[in-house]
């Protein structure tokens, strides 16, 4: 009955939700401190199928990595809403109607999880990251005290675990 209570070992502390940065280039404008919430890398394992006989077997086929979608706090200034549309921009001018080269537009991008004392203890490098489908400049109501926000979706090529 005692070994129910065994608890884990205070040695090992675990990673927590709300210490996380992610870093964007500095030539995009997008600051730390805008960032509200996000999500983690993620990826979709597809699996092919060896039939044989009145069998199967299984190996792993391609996989692909998802969309990731980033909150960000929309600030007067510097302009949140700004430094997203001059990334948008270098995907596709509105104005203009011209396209931009993937050289000119994909970024890498930074997520870092964090210790307690501010340590960077797991670091991911999302590839080539380009702004996904359905940016949403955030709902508006009279009845709410919430801050506007700004839902980017990001793609990537691929991610890597640094550490």
């Amino acid at each position: 009955m005692s070994d129910l209570l065994i608890k884990s070992p205070l040695v090992y502390e675990p990673l927590r939700q709300n210490r996380f940065l992610f870093r964007f280039p500095s030539d995009l404008g997008i600051q730390e401190w805008y960032i509200k919430s996000g999500d983690g890398p993620k990826y979709t394992q597809n699996v092919t199928e060896i039939p044989f006989l009145n069998t199967s077997t299984w190996v792993v086929g391609r996989y692909t990595w998802d969309s990731i979608s980033v909150s960000l706090r929309q600030m007067i200034g510097p302009s949140t809403a700004q430094a997203v549309m001059e990334w948008v921009r270098l995907h596709n001018e509105s104005v203009t109607g011209r396209a931009g080269y993937a050289a000119g537009y994909k970024r890498n991008v930074e997520l870092e999880m964090l210790d307690p004392n501010g340590v960077v203890v797991q670091k991911w490098i999302l590839v080539n990251c380009m702004i996904g489908t359905n940016v949403a400049f955030g709902s508006l109501s009279y009845d709410s005290n919430e801050l506007a926000e700004i839902t980017l979706p990001l793609q990537m090529d691929y991610c890597v675990l640094a550490y």
